[in-house]
């Protein structure tokens, strides 16, 4: 479910002092839920890569993939520490000195630091700079829920005009099956034993 960006803006996210020059593009609530302990077992099994993308998603980002080998987009001197320096750079001590935490199997994002209760992790190519973040929500009743966010920094007309392009793909069928995705995890973990 798309939330509004209040979900994310009036939370005291450690993210917001460390990436104020990005623009927050998406919020989504993820479909898990659970006590305020069992946020590193939702970034686990998100991280695992066990329930993959479903089909669209997956052929998505396969072209995605195919396009920036072909057009230059995901070189070496693209990415983080060439064309754009890692945010870990901007990281406070207390952040930059405890593990970040689990690393995305299935997409290319390198993680940046680990709280009790937000994880972030970044990646860069030629048309952007992006964050997501996980956070860990308490609803006031004893209940955690799971938010993403993704924060974009474009580069240059060539990154505006690809998050325009790319924006109704994301929200129509990269999100949804990335939604069916974690749900298919987080249930997965009701069905083993104890």
């Amino acid at each position: 479910m798309k939330l509004p960006a209040s979900a994310h803006t009036d939370r005291p996210w450690r993210i917001h002092e460390i990436a104020p020059d990005f623009r927050l593009e998406d919020v989504w609530a993820l479909p898990a839920t659970g006590g305020p302990d069992d946020f590193p077992e939702l970034l686990e099994r998100m991280a695992s890569g066990e329930h993959r993308l479903p089909g669209a998603a997956r052929v998505l980002f396969a072209v995605r993939l195919l396009l920036g080998r072909l057009l230059g987009w995901d070189g070496e001197d693209s990415g983080l520490g060439a064309r754009v320096r890692t945010l870990r750079e901007r990281l406070p001590d207390d952040l930059r000195d405890r593990p970040a935490g689990p690393a995305l199997h299935a997409a290319p994002f390198r993680p940046l630091y680990l709280t009790g209760d937000e994880w972030a992790a970044e990646t860069a190519n030629r048309t952007m700079h992006g964050v997501v973040h996980i956070g860990w929500v308490p609803d006031g009743s004893g209940v955690h829920r799971a938010h993403m966010a993704v924060l974009v920094k474009p580069n240059g007309l060539l990154g505006k005009a690809y998050m325009a392009a790319i924006l109704p793909f994301r929200h129509t069928i990269v999100y949804p099956g990335m939604m069916r995705a974690v749900e298919r995890a987080w249930k997965a973990r009701e069905a083993e034993p104890a």
